[in-house]
């Protein structure tokens, strides 16, 4: 079975979950004989290429009058883009980007169809020009490769799916990683919205990564429970767990969140619970690894809870620098608002590290060993943070079991089901 997929980023080069889960579910789906044409914006030439073929957009020769699809060109609303939809800024880039000029449509088109345009391949002020430019190479690749199926990534690469199922005529399958109900709450960007509700109307089969995340999709967005199906993610082994064995440099026992400084990851939750432990418990420090939009306010207030000098922002990790974190944590806390699924706990669990997830996570639905509590129970966190900290047995408990839990949640295993989503999408057809 051969399947071209489409996805917005891949690692060493991620901003977040997403990257990870697309790296674990290829290498995944490569032992179970299914062969992946992984197309990304923009390609750096470290990727790990060992069990797939990736290809960049970036490069690709487009015109209008070459195009292979251009009947899709003249239904692809391209949508101006205000700083409004750029997820994750600071304050100082919202501030930066709102002062200056947006292109008007007549100049995006020529750029979108510019001989030498170049992708980010991030989320910047230029990403609806990308996610256009995307979806028009989109269907040049899927002119001139073979394949049976394909699979589209999260909304940035909806209209990608879209534009080769036009071509192609092959069924498209569309992951759910999360929607804007989880991003945003209920303060939705409609433009957003519409791009998911289109792409999932347009698929065969749909993707979620968690029954939350099904029931979103179905109560949400109107799209028939009949083809969409929840595959929960998964977590990649680790062979050799001793080479993040290190010295974490202080003597106080860490705590730690990672994950983007956002609305949808509950920051603030953590900041007001660190506030409660260290009321009644000071052998601790707090860490707040991550970046986001948020970032500032968390810093504002953890100044005025007077915990600075037990509360440390790590900033953005990558690589090993994630495995190195959890190495160094004896608690890891996502009190996520909204979490389709969650891999971070997994990551934690996998180091050996107990996990204190919220109850409103997908993960929550896989795990047994994880405290789970509301996101906006700070009481409860704080409590469950302090048991973990002074009950040697407890957080023993944990560790062991939580760690045998889930060395069995491998992206093999997820990996054979999304191959029956694929087989069920073509016998469709």
């Amino acid at each position: 079975m051969k399947v071209l997929m489409f996805g917005w980023e891949f690692p060493p080069h991620i901003t977040g979950g997403l990257g990870t889960a697309c790296y674990g579910l290829t290498k995944g789906l490569s032992h179970h004989d299914v062969e992946v044409i992984f197309v990304v914006p923009k390609a750096y030439g470290d990727e790990d290429q060992s069990y797939l073929k990736l290809e960049q957009a970036e490069g690709i020769s487009i015109t209008k009058k070459n195009i292979t699809n251009q009947e899709f060109w003249r239904k692809l609303t391209y949508i101006e883009v205000g700083v409004n939809l750029i997820p994750y800024l600071s304050p100082e880039e919202f501030e930066k980007l709102s002062s200056e000029d947006l292109l008007d449509k007549n100049l995006i088109e020529e750029s979108v169809f510019s001989s030498n345009f170049k992708f980010s391949g991030k989320y910047g002020k230029d990403l609806m020009e990308e996610v256009s430019r995307y979806a028009l190479v989109a269907s040049v690749i899927a002119a001139n490769n073979d394949f049976d199926v394909i699979h589209a990534h999260d909304w940035l690469t909806y209209k990608a799916g879209i534009a080769a199922k036009e071509i192609s005529g092959k069924p498209l399958v569309v992951h759910m990683h999360a929607t804007e109900f989880d991003r945003s709450g209920e303060n939705v960007n409609s433009i957003v919205f519409d791009i998911e509700q289109q792409g999932m109307m347009a698929a065969d089969k749909v993707i979620a990564v968690s029954h939350l995340t099904r029931n979103i999709v179905i109560e949400k967005y109107g799209i028939d429970a009949a083809k969409v199906v929840a595959v929960h993610n998964a977590v990649e082994p680790v062979d050799r767990t001793e080479e993040y064995e290190l010295k974490k440099g202080v003597s106080e026992k860490i705590v730690t969140f990672l994950g983007r400084i956002t609305y949808q990851k509950g920051p603030e939750y953590f900041v007001e619970a660190a506030a409660k432990v260290l009321q009644r418990y000071t052998n601790v420090r707090f860490v707040m690894a991550g970046s986001g939009d948020m970032m500032n306010k968390m810093i504002k207030r953890v100044a005025q809870l007077g915990i600075a000098d037990k509360f440390h922002f790590a900033g953005f990790l990558k690589g090993d620098e994630v495995p190195n974190m959890f190495a160094m944590s004896d608690v890891y806390v996502m009190p996520s608002v909204s979490e389709p699924f969650g891999i971070s706990p997994l990551e934690a669990m996998r180091s050996s590290v107990p996990v204190i997830i919220s109850k409103q996570s997908g993960v929550s639905e896989i795990l047994k060993h994880a405290i789970k509590v509301d996101f906006w129970d700070i009481d409860a966190t704080a409590d469950a943070i302090y048991g973990l900290l002074n009950y040697d047995s407890l957080q023993h408990m944990f560790r062991k079991y939580g760690k045998e839990e889930v060395d069995n949640l491998i992206w093999e295993n997820a990996a054979l089901k999304v191959k029956e989503v694929y087989k069920s999408a073509i016998n469709k057809n």
